[in-house]
């Protein structure tokens, strides 16, 4: 059995549309924020630019929808909408919804900081275990919001800490990293990298040494 499901979000972005336009549709933006597709995962794309995009993809279905606001500004309406399997009951819905909240804060960053620059996206991932957050953030000396921070890729300052996840952000780093689940248990980092010249491979491997150590 399968139950609709929908995800709402809107969020203030501190650029221009068509700035916007450029993080979500073009494959270099996203990455500043979001991810890195190896192929076009969506099966079917309506373009509006620089108002509107839908993407989907078998029972999902993504939109953004592109408001200028006053000074250069961006209100930014976001639905993710589909089907989910009804084993998953409400946890679907919290786990995807935070982990957009997650993305769309690290897309204002992006905006705000590093506007335009292409982005190299890695990610990884701390071995399976129990209590992993708590180990992740007594490592990271249980960080406040503006605190600095050493991680394995420099120092940075923490731009963002809820019950869900911590995130700092370094120089040429950005966005939150480590990005940790209070609901798996588990840890993960995913950082965009703001120099596409930068070796992915080693950075993965940083960051996961570094969690295997810090958190396994």
């Amino acid at each position: 059995m399968s139950t609709p499901s929908e995800i709402r979000r809107e969020v203030a972005l501190p650029a221009p549309p068509e700035q916007v336009w450029r993080a979500i549709a073009a494959r270099e933006g996203q990455a500043g924020w979001f991810t890195t597709f190896d192929d076009e995962p969506w099966a079917e794309v309506v373009e509006d630019p620089p108002h509107r995009l839908e993407q989907r993809f078998g029972t999902q279905e993504i939109e953004y929808v592109i408001e200028a606001a006053s000074g250069g500004t961006t209100v930014l309406r976001f639905v993710h909408s589909g089907v989910r399997e009804d084993d998953w009951g409400d946890e679907w819905d919290t786990r995807t919804g935070h982990g957009w909240d997650l993305h769309l804060f690290t897309l204002g960053e992006y905006l705000r900081h590093f506007p335009g620059r292409p982005a190299l996206y890695t990610e990884a991932e701390a071995p399976p275990g129990g209590h992993v957050r708590p180990r992740v953030l007594t490592a990271l000396g249980d960080p406040a919001v503006g605190a600095v921070i050493d991680t394995p890729l420099g120092r940075g300052a923490v731009d963002v800490r809820t019950d869900r996840y911590v995130g700092a952000r370094t120089d040429p780093g950005a966005g939150p990293l480590p990005r940790t689940h209070a609901h798996r248990d588990d840890a993960r980092d995913r950082s965009p990298q703001m120099d596409p010249a930068t070796d992915r491979q080693k950075i993965v491997d940083t960051w996961t040494a570094w969690l295997a150590e810090k958190a396994g």
